[in-house]
């Protein structure tokens, strides 16, 4: 039970994820908001694979498997099949992908429901790499992380490009609701999933998501290490609505080395690397306070 939140669980136990995987925990917090009345799609991931292990189930609410690039269009059907029955209210759809399925393979298919105003919120969950395949990079990866395909050498030094601004590519949509979060502040997650389920067209939630295996952390800093990238800047936590922004939590700026070390996909980083992934947040951190001031 997490305090203050209904009690009525919809991702049960009998999953296999990690011990103190921070995806399980977005799935908790994340079906307790939209309830009972609710029609998920799950493109291919990490927590499809590990709730849904034939003959078993980890969920309580009727559940559609998509491939990586088509969770987004599935939706569109469920909601045009629940229009033309009259039906379309009495249901929250509710689509669920990995950074991998969202960044990548399947922005095709979301930005196109964006564009027929198709009605469903969006949800992914960005462990910033595609854990579920063996940690190769993703367009969430960030600068200098370790993965799977981007090695540590002298000339390469893990990932050579930041990753993608996913929330301000589908803001540029114009769509209606579009906001971050992290388990660190489940209460956020939980009301932005409840506000953005009321709009009309696609609405999208980006929730970072710790990956004991891909982050190279132990299984009890889980929640930690969410509270830490919000504390140093390295992640946001704001959502913009009808064109406004608006940021939840303000950070405390403290510096992002506390957040890189405790991870082992960074343990390489020198201290002129740190500093630049430093001066990189600072940069940021100006630009969304011209953000906050203009509005």
């Amino acid at each position: 039970m997490i305090n203050g939140l209904p009690e009525e669980e919809y991702f049960v136990s009998g999953h296999s994820a990690c011990p103190g995987c921070g995806a399980a925990i977005i799935m908790r917090i994340i079906t307790k908001a939209a309830g009972k009345n609710t029609i998920l799609v799950h493109n291919t991931g990490c927590m499809e694979v590990v709730s849904t292990k034939f003959p078993t189930t980890a969920w309580k609410l009727p559940w559609v498997h998509g491939a990586f690039e088509n969770g987004a269009a599935i939706a569109s059907g469920i909601h045009a099949g629940l229009k033309a029955q009259g039906k379309r209210n009495d249901y929250n759809i509710l689509v669920i992908g990995g950074d991998g399925s969202t960044f990548d393979i399947g922005f095709g298919a979301l930005s196109g429901a964006i564009d027929r105003g198709d009605k469903f919120t969006y949800v992914c969950y960005d462990n910033e790499a595609y854990a579920n395949t063996g940690l190769q990079k993703s367009g969430a990866t960030p600068l200098y992380a370790w993965t799977a395909t981007t090695p540590i050498g002298k000339l390469i030094r893990g990932n050579m490009r930041d990753k993608k601004p996913i929330v301000d590519i589908i803001a540029a949509h114009k769509v209606e609701y579009v906001a971050t979060a992290t388990i660190a502040y489940p209460h956020d997650l939980f009301n932005k999933v409840k506000k953005a389920l009321l709009y009309d067209g696609v609405s999208f939630i980006h929730v970072l998501s710790p990956c004991i295996l891909g982050w190279k952390y132990d299984s009890n800093k889980t929640i930690e290490l969410s509270r830490l990238a919000v504390d140093t800047g390295m992640f946001y936590l704001y959502e913009i609505e009808r064109g406004k922004f608006k940021l939840s939590i303000t950070p405390k700026m403290e510096p992002v080395e506390k957040y890189l070390k405790a991870q082992g996909r960074f343990a390489h980083l020198t201290n002129q690397e740190i500093e630049e992934i430093q001066k990189i947040v600072n940069e940021n951190w100006e630009e969304l306070n011209k953000r906050i001031n203009s509005n």
